[in-house]
């Protein structure tokens, strides 16, 4: 991409499960693509009590800029009485969440069923990679 395009956005999937936004990311969320995820993530909580579920299975890398966007969307679910949850079994998403101390901020749970079933409270996918 050259630098006058536009910014790459990130592979990102929305549907709705019951009250539940699942939004199933992909690939690479790094300084290039944490912008325009921004964006969406505002955008699915806009309104009141967003109970969104961010499918990270398919994410392969993870910078700080994308962790930061996270964090935002974590921020503004809880500011609007909403609820935010991680699906992600990848060993090295796990342990970022744990190095940069977040493992306690997200819900993070193995499988999308899970999250989607998950009564509020931590998911047990960073309890089965603790160590």
């Amino acid at each position: 991409m050259n630098e006058l395009g536009p910014q790459p956005l990130p592979c990102l999937r929305a549907r709705v499960v019951g009250s539940t936004t699942v939004v199933r990311l992909c690939g690479e969320i790094d300084i290039l693509t944490a912008t325009p995820l921004s964006v969406r993530l505002d955008a699915l909580t806009a309104g009141p009590s967003p109970e969104l579920v961010l499918d990270l299975r398919s994410v392969t890398f993870i910078d700080c800029s994308g962790l930061a966007a996270l964090c935002r969307a974590r921020k503004r679910t809880r500011i609007r009485g909403g609820r935010l949850r991680l699906v992600t079994g990848s060993p090295s998403i796990l342990r970022l969440l744990r190095l940069t101390d977040l493992a306690r901020a997200f819900e993070v749970y193995p499988r999308l069923s899970d999250a989607l079933a998950g009564t509020p409270g931590r998911g047990d996918a960073l309890a089965s990679t603790a160590g």
